[in-house]
């Protein structure tokens, strides 16, 4: 009964410790001609995550881009199109582009947090047509995203509806979390049998 007891205690302590992650989703982009709609040759790249963090109500955009054929001309996320990976959708968050994103250039990065709870974080008509609310907006981007149906996009003077784009992908499970309360379960019931055996 102790050794349950203490096994309980354990993973009520580890799922605690990970639950702090759980209130933060993030997504992982890759960026290229051939991922725009319709696909186009350039050869720049770009990668990078889009963080969103459900108790402080943020989204993190933080990605760099090189190799691009045009200069910059606006960047973001667009929301939700109708097939998972494929199509196109209207843009979501700001435009004419992201505050501070670096225009004019063939190469860059950028790192800016957005507070979603503020409707200049959005593209108005977003907003208008997911339900009108900026908290209905932020459920139907955070749906569009969890279903693979949200990318972002950066756009140049050279291909206006986007030389480069990626979806947004779910990161993976932190490994070092999932080992360390595997490794813990094995261990309690591993010192359970031992004693039982004594």
């Amino acid at each position: 009964m102790k050794s349950i007891m203490l096994l309980l205690a354990l993973l009520s302590a580890s799922l605690t410790s990970i639950g702090v992650a759980a209130h933060e989703l993030s997504y992982a982009v890759v960026l290229s001609g051939p991922n725009e709609a319709p696909t186009n040759s350039s050869p720049g790249l770009g990668s990078g995550t889009v963080t969103f963090d459900l108790d402080l109500v943020t989204m993190r955009v933080n990605f760099s881009f090189s190799g691009l054929q045009g200069n910059t001309a606006a960047a973001h996320i667009h929301c939700c199109t109708s097939v998972a990976g494929a199509a196109t959708a209207g843009v979501a968050s700001q435009t004419p582009s992201f505050v501070g994103f670096p225009l004019g250039v063939t190469s860059g990065s950028y790192d800016h947090t957005f507070d979603l709870s503020l409707a200049s974080s959005y593209n108005a008509t977003f907003i208008t047509n997911n339900g009108g609310t900026v908290s209905s907006a932020l459920n139907a981007l955070l749906a569009g995203a969890d279903a693979g149906k949200a990318y972002l996009n950066i756009h140049t003077n050279l291909f206006p509806g986007g030389e480069i784009r990626g979806f947004l992908q779910p990161a993976a499970v932190p490994v070092p979390a999932a080992i360390w309360l595997f490794g813990s379960v094995v261990g309690v019931f591993s010192l359970s049998h031992r004693r039982r055996q004594v």
